[in-house]
């Protein structure tokens, strides 16, 4: 423990000072082994997983909470984790698990079916008295949920107001990770700067815009991790985070800028490529202003050159998006849409027959986050493209979670367009979430450019109750084609997911969840 109170305390004070003055090389040397430097895209915003979205807070909670199950590793596959088993009614309207027995919380509290229904009340029900200690802002995830309801000590059942097919792989997600009861009491509203879960490590230290500190769980239930420690360390600019790889102030970088790859060639260091249920796309306005309108909405798709994006911008590290969907859901992507190519004179054609003539636009920008992919070179390739062929853009460029806080409430009286990056679990996720008319801002969801489509809203509700796979396949790839006709995004790329390591990590690997799951990795 002394090794790791030096760790928590003194290394992350002398490796922020190390950082200012250029001495990170030296400092490496010092790092001690068993000790993992993670370099983050952003601070995160809380460590409750019922109150966050961003993937970069995700990347820390997979690492101290688990759930119910978990995607198998390398797939999107679901397997036990803190319940052993599971049986499913025939109508598909009952869940019911067997919960492992033994689990305790970091804070010595037990796992039972008590704490898993705590859970579930908790962000569902708005009269819960611990309601108010998050937004529970992807609680859509089980609003499928009429009870849940306690068996036994370690038997819980959930009932369903209807079928629906994502519910175990929602339950892997991170939304779905169980926390402590006793802490959600002890700390409130602060239990998102107080975590407490049953994950392979513990909570030790938050030191704002600094780093978040988990220490080694050596009696977690699968198996105590190699690492001592990991610190994650938020560097929001891509260049600082790049060069403080290269200088060993960091082990491990995710969400590598594509133009910097070529510098972690050699022996020093390890990059790392795993595909993934990802879509780049810029949100538009549908509610107000110029992408009011159908037509303009397609002559922006037009208008942008994202095959140079993809190639170019992002040095072939992505693939040109022709939907909503991303095609690593073989099963329920529609592989006959083609992309929207890339023809300025029909985006000009377009406008012209819009008959828009205000073409003013405000375009928010993040300087990175949730595989945003580069965004403000991106951002700003996008804006050129825009302009040539009439729009007027002025681009406001944000840190993640004030970027956050500007889109996700909606862009009406603000914005025009703004950058968005989705990684799924589901193929039912990202629609269900952000197309609907029922996830308007205003209603609880995430479809900040207001676009609506009945047709749209049909074919997914159909599509989360089907039980059968073909059948659910058949309902999203029609889905694709009206969505991508309306264009209430600019489709841009499905990207493949980066992270680099030094030669002093082994064992690491990238999933497709793209979660960072770190319990096996050594660090020397």
């Amino acid at each position: 423990m002394q090794l790791f109170d030096w760790t928590r305390r003194g290394f992350i004070a002398v490796l922020g000072a190390a950082a200012l003055s250029g001495l990170a090389p030296a400092l490496q040397a010092q790092t001690p082994p068993g000790v993992l430097i993670v370099g983050q895209i952003a601070e995160p915003k809380a460590l409750d997983p019922a109150a966050v979205t961003a993937v970069n807070d995700f990347r820390i909670l997979m690492n101290v909470y688990d759930g119910l199950v978990r995607y198998k590793s390398g797939t999107l596959e679901v397997e036990p984790a803190l319940a052993t088993s599971w049986t499913i009614s025939e109508d598909g309207t009952e869940y019911t698990f067997k919960l492992r027995e033994g689990v305790t919380f970091h804070d010595g509290s037990a796992l039972t079916a008590d704490v898993v229904k705590f859970n579930f009340d908790r962000m569902l029900q708005d009269d819960h008295p611990y309601h108010d200690t998050g937004p529970f802002p992807l609680s859509f995830f089980f609003s499928s949920i009429d009870a849940t309801e306690v068996v036994d000590p370690l038997t819980v059942k959930f009932t369903l107001s209807a079928p629906y097919a994502p519910f175990l792989s929602n339950l892997a997600y991170p939304t779905g990770l169980i926390v402590s009861q006793a802490a959600v009491e002890k700390f409130g509203a602060d239990f998102g700067r107080n975590p407490s879960g049953t994950g392979p490590f513990k909570f030790a230290e938050w030191r704002s815009n600094e780093a978040v500190v988990v220490e080694r769980n050596p009696d977690y239930w699968d198996g105590a991790p190699s690492l001592e420690a990991v610190v994650f360390r938020p560097i929001t600019d891509a260049n600082t985070r790049t060069a403080e790889m290269l200088a060993g102030g960091i082990d491990l970088m995710v969400e590598v800028p594509p133009v910097a790859l070529s510098q972690f060639q050699g022996d020093a260091f390890s990059v790392v490529e795993q595909a993934g249920p990802h879509v780049w796309f810029l949100i538009l306005n549908a509610k107000e202003g110029p992408f009011a309108n159908k037509l303009v909405r397609q002559a922006a798709n037009y208008a942008v050159n994202k095959g140079a994006l993809v190639n170019d911008v992002l040095e072939g590290t992505a693939e040109v998006a022709a939907g909503p969907t991303p095609p690593a859901f073989a099963w329920a992507y529609n592989d006959a849409l083609e992309p929207y190519p890339y023809d300025p004179e029909k985006a000009r054609a377009l406008l012209a027959e819009a008959g828009e003539e205000d073409l003013s636009l405000t375009f928010y920008v993040t300087e990175g986050g949730s595989g945003m992919l580069d965004p403000v070179a991106m951002g700003t390739a996008i804006q050129a493209d825009l302009e040539a062929v009439g729009f007027d853009v002025k681009i406001e460029t944000y840190e993640w979670n004030t970027f956050l806080g500007n889109v996700n409430p909606g862009l009406e009286g603000k914005a025009d367009m703004a950058e968005m990056a989705w990684m799924t679990n589901d193929p039912d996720t990202l629609p269900f979430l952000a197309l609907r008319t029922e996830a308007w801002p205003d209603k609880g969801g995430f479809n900040s450019g207001y676009y609506s489509n009945p047709e749209v809203d049909t074919l997914l509700e159909e599509a989360r109750v089907a039980t059968d796979q073909a059948e659910r396949a058949a309902l999203y790839k029609k889905m694709q084609v009206i969505v991508q006709e309306d264009a209430p995004w600019v489709f841009v790329a499905n990207w493949k997911q980066n992270a680099v390591t030094s030669d002093k990590v082994e064992h690491f690997a990238l999933e497709p969840s793209f979660f960072l799951l770190l319990k096996d990795v050594v660090k020397n």
